[in-house]
């Protein structure tokens, strides 16, 4: 066999090699959750079995633990089997599924919902086919949207404008420089996980409306969270009606798998019929749509879990304050701690992780912008008041003997990161 004349696996290494050279390489930390112990895990790895408290989940209100969750999946898993055997046109269309979409759009007051595999094709899927389609659209973009927004746009081959983040002046601004006849689309999310900032929801769907575009807004980070019956951070405002499409996550506060999108039905019509990720793979397993489900109509009825969730993030905000340890924002649920090295980062992380069993993933580029760093922690209803204070001592002490500075960095203060 001749002996290629490019060294392609070289290639690759070396990329790698970039990678871990400047602290940007990811790592998978092994573990276990143990069903009924959230926020506790077992950790594997040299000490195979070690038990450790997790502070990173995006298993938000612990929903992936809920007794209602478990039963309505080990159910479905007793009737349907595991999974659910083709795609949804053919042979994979279960009745947990359509329950389940039936259940969203109820949610949203919306006429229709569809369901994806993940957040992350729900976007991707919808974004192409609505700017895709739409002739001559022009899609209107926050500059810090999620990767599957900005795949979504991208696959659909429509032109795009970026606007500074929640800054609505510059959205007006370039929305009155395109063709007003022109289609148009504004996308945005309603809470950007990394920053923890909710976007001026109000005055953005007051803006597009002026000037015809149709709304993208991705609640995932909201959804279940917020709002009457946990209908997201729009309808916790009074103006879900305002927005065209949502785009929620069935991952986060719902604990299970999946994305879907809701909308007008021509809309969502559209998506089913025209998406390729949407018609070329398998559905959800029924067992996941049915824990989806009961997940959804549990929230929909109980506030109690978003009520605890909001006073536990409140507490760890006050005792880092007290402490001087930087946050990026404290407007949401999400504790984004500031640390805008990306070696050092990874060392806090390492050593919450080593001396006093807290697991925290260390957020480096490309997930953010170089210098802005971060430890993502989300308090649960599940962390105990006495393990918040815990985390807050452990982080502080890890913080002295790393020296990392009281306050933001003095080249971002001011900044919308």
């Amino acid at each position: 066999m001749e002996e290629s004349l490019y060294d392609y696996r070289g290639f690759f290494a070396a990329e790698i090699e970039e990678l871990k050279a400047r602290g940007s390489y990811r790592t998978f930390l092994s573990i276990e959750r143990r069903a009924g112990e959230f926020p506790q895990a077992l950790c594997y790895g040299p000490d195979n079995g070690r038990r450790i408290s997790v502070w990173c989940s995006n298993d938000y209100l612990g929903m992936g633990q809920h007794p209602l969750v478990l039963e309505a999946m080990r159910k479905a898993i007793d009737e349907s089997g595991a999974g659910s055997g083709g795609s949804r046109n053919i042979s994979g269309n279960n009745r947990y599924h359509v329950l389940l979409e039936e259940e969203l759009a109820d949610l949203h007051g919306t006429e229709s919902a569809l369901i994806f595999p993940s957040g992350y094709s729900a976007n991707d899927a919808a974004l192409t086919v609505l700017a895709g389609r739409l002739p001559g659209c022009v899609v209107v973009s926050d500059e810090l949207n999620h990767a599957s927004m900005i795949a979504g746009i991208k696959h659909s081959g429509a032109e795009k404008v970026i606007f500074r983040h929640n800054d609505v002046d510059h959205l007006e601004e370039l929305l009155a420089g395109l063709d007003p006849k022109a289609p148009k689309i504004v996308a945005l999310e309603s809470i950007y996980s990394m920053e923890s900032d909710v976007a001026p929801l109000e005055r953005i769907a007051e803006v597009a409306r002026e000037h015809g575009a149709l709304t993208f807004l991705d609640e995932v980070h909201a959804v279940g969270m917020y709002g009457p019956r946990g209908a997201g951070m729009a309808a916790e405002l009074g103006i879900a009606d305002q927005f065209d499409v949502v785009m929620g996550t069935l991952a986060k506060a719902y604990g299970i798998a999946g994305g879907y999108v809701a909308g007008p039905a021509s809309v969502i019509d559209a998506i089913r019929s025209f998406a390729s990720a949407f018609i070329f793979t398998t559905s959800l397993p029924p067992t996941v749509a049915a824990g989806a489900l009961a997940a959804v109509r549990h929230l929909k009825r109980s506030d109690s879990e978003r009520t605890e969730m909001r006073a536990k993030a409140a507490l760890l905000h006050r005792l880092l304050s007290e402490r001087g340890i930087p946050v990026v924002s404290d407007a949401a649920h999400i504790v984004p701690v500031l640390i805008g090295d990306s070696v050092k980062c990874r060392e806090v992380a390492a050593e919450l992780l080593d001396r006093h069993g807290i697991y925290v993933q260390p957020i480096n580029s490309p997930s953010v912008p170089t210098g802005t760093e971060r430890l993502r922690v989300t308090p649960t209803p599940h962390h105990s008041e006495d393990q918040i204070h815990w985390f807050a001592n452990a982080l502080d002490a890890v913080w002295t003997r790393t020296n990392l500075p009281r306050q933001r960095p003095a080249a971002l203060a001011g900044a919308a990161l």
